[in-house]
């Protein structure tokens, strides 16, 4: 296993958490690409996505069936402006790459916002440190274990 992986392992389990870290063959770089490989739909993929908020680092983990709407998230959190974090910057404040950004483990805790509607999803699945490990994890559990906020991240929704 990866040692990202392995890491996101530890903090699963250091927070009593019962769920298994998968290295998965198939790569698992998109919301797509992961409900195919592992069977569910591209709604219960809890995509860990790195935006700038006033040029901040922050964490929204979306359902990989919406697009954030950085308009709606800014008014939401309070920021005058939200951006897309360029691969470097995703780098830098996750230590993971793009496609395999994992909810957790980052080398510095960031503000970090869940979207609502991965609630209608009993099993979420998300990265764990690189784009082909994943790990299941329900809503609350999530929510905890990431301290987020919840938002509504798809101006449609």
């Amino acid at each position: 296993m990866h040692p990202s992986s392995t890491a996101i392992r530890t903090i699963l389990e250091g927070a009593g958490l019962h769920s298994e870290v998968r290295s998965l063959a198939a790569s698992t770089h998109t919301a797509a690409e992961a409900a195919a490989t592992l069977d569910c739909e591209v709604g219960a993929i809890a995509s860990s996505l790195v935006f700038l908020a006033d040029a901040e680092p922050i964490l929204v983990l979306a359902s990989g069936a919406h697009r954030v709407d950085t308009t709606v998230l800014a008014g939401q959190i309070g920021a005058q402006a939200v951006t897309r974090a360029s691969a470097d910057e995703v780098r830098l404040a996750t230590g993971q790459p793009i496609g395999g950004v994992s909810p957790v483990g980052h080398p510095r805790p960031l503000r970090t916002y869940i979207d609502v509607e991965l609630k209608e999803h009993g099993e979420l699945w998300a990265a764990a440190g690189t784009p082909n490990a994943v790990f299941e994890i329900a809503y609350d559990q999530l929510k905890e274990l990431t301290d987020a906020t919840e938002v509504v991240v798809d101006g449609a929704v």
